[in-house]
């Protein structure tokens, strides 16, 4: 069964691309056209489908026209590019923030006991535990943005000077 969560009108957007779901369980997109200048729109989304369009590109010079996907990285932020604009009419990168929190990514997000990950974050360095469902594991950073762990059982918690990081993904052992 389907269900419409929402019908874009052209001042809130038009041409929806892909959904991506942050790490506060909204889901967040781009329209690639509408909004002030037809230049598009970044929105949110509820599974339940409150909508809020959260920015509308009207300045192609500085911020670009026509966004594409969003991806949110693991400073909790959300990042995208522009097909057009920007001073040379070549497109832009782009950030946006929502104030959502940092957070940890295993890549990949499944393996076997014994098995060794990697684990993507935001200011790593100095990381003082990494724990899998509370059971603490071998580990070693390898850079301010990455570290290496030995996988047992469950989620993934690390724990860095400025505070514990949880993943955004449930990590599966095989």
């Amino acid at each position: 069964m389907l269900t419409t969560l929402h019908t874009f009108g052209g001042a809130d957007g038009s041409g929806p691309l892909t959904l991506v779901e942050g790490t506060d369980g909204n889901l967040y997109g781009t329209t690639a056209f509408g909004g002030p200048g037809d230049g598009g729109t970044i929105f949110r989304i509820t599974t339940g489908g409150a909508f809020h369009t959260l920015f509308k590109f009207t300045n192609g010079l500085t911020q670009g026209v026509v966004p594409g996907t969003l991806v949110q990285g693991t400073d909790g932020k959300f990042y995208g590019t522009t097909a057009g604009g920007g001073p040379s009419d070549y497109g832009t990168a782009f950030r946006f923030s929502m104030r959502l929190p940092p957070f940890v990514r295993p890549v990949p997000t499944f393996r076997s006991p014994g098995s060794v990950i990697t684990i993507l974050g935001t200011d790593l360095t100095g990381a003082t535990s990494v724990t899998f469902k509370g059971t603490k594991v071998k580990f070693a950073v390898v850079s301010p943005t990455a570290i290496r762990a030995t996988v047992p059982t469950g989620a993934i918690q690390v724990v860095t000077p400025n505070g514990t990081l949880s993943s955004s993904v449930p990590f599966q052992v095989l």
